[in-house]
């Protein structure tokens, strides 16, 4: 067993054009190799995406096309960064999408990278998990610990504050490997996370719109709970299953 304060890993955060990794570019960034106690290495870098910023996008992270103008491309900037990884054990809020951006980045640009297999953490999971943060998003995480803000929604600002919220999950998990026995199993959610019932319970969602969900490319959590739902309420014949209950009245 290993002791989860003593493993080393590789926290990291990308900024993009967009949401979408097989479309858009990576415009910045950042990671920080660390443990329970020290902070190794860290690695930070500006991209050229080689393409306008949207407007939507800047909002978010304040980077603009005239900050990134002159900076190295992502072919010139990502076989250093993969070497920065490595195969440790990757971190990250919501880091499944970070770890394909990455990947797509890489094979567009015909440079060859195994960090689909790296082992890897999200702490939003392990928010989920704690279920005491009002919102299980990273800024509102860093409110409920109190953690110092650091500058909004940049890569490297965002990696900072992740390393102290992962630093109160770890304290819930005593060896890495009780971590990934957590982690593996799906993670039932108390309301919807996303879209127009957002923040609404799984029980007072019209059933109509489940039945949509369950078919979309969502994360196994969500999915999890909305094929939870649906089981129930097949189950039991709830007043609430229909979107209409009184349509037979």
């Amino acid at each position: 067993m290993t002791d989860i304060g003593k493993q080393k890993f590789v926290c990291l955060d990308c900024e993009t054009t967009g949401l979408d990794p097989a479309s858009d570019r990576i415009i910045e960034v950042a990671a920080i190799c660390f443990d329970s106690s020290n902070a190794y290495s860290s690695f930070e870098s500006l991209v050229n995406p080689e393409r306008s910023i949207p407007e939507e996008s800047i909002v978010i992270h304040h980077i603009t096309s005239k900050m990134v103008s002159g900076k190295p491309t992502i072919k010139e900037v990502l076989p250093e960064f993969l070497k920065f990884v490595g195969n440790n054990i990757i971190m990250g809020h919501g880091i499944g999408f970070d770890i394909e951006v990455i990947a797509k980045s890489a094979e567009r640009e015909g440079i060859p990278t195994t960090i689909r297999e790296n082992r890897f953490v999200d702490t939003l999971r392990m928010a989920r998990i704690y279920g005491e943060s009002p919102s299980n998003s990273l800024e509102q995480l860093r409110k409920h610990f109190q953690i110092e803000a650091e500058v909004a929604h940049r890569a490297m600002s965002d990696v900072t504050v992740n390393i102290e919220v992962f630093k109160r999950f770890m304290k819930l998990y005593h060896t890495v490997e009780r971590l990934f026995d957590v982690l593996s199993r799906p993670i039932l959610l108390k309301d919807m996370p996303l879209g127009k019932h957002k923040g609404r319970s799984f029980k007072e969602v019209p059933i109509q719109y489940l039945q949509w969900a369950v078919n979309k490319d969502f994360d196994q959590d969500l999915l999890y709970s909305i094929k939870t739902e649906l089981k129930k309420r097949k189950k039991g014949n709830l007043f609430y299953q229909e979107g209409n209950p009184f349509k037979d009245l």
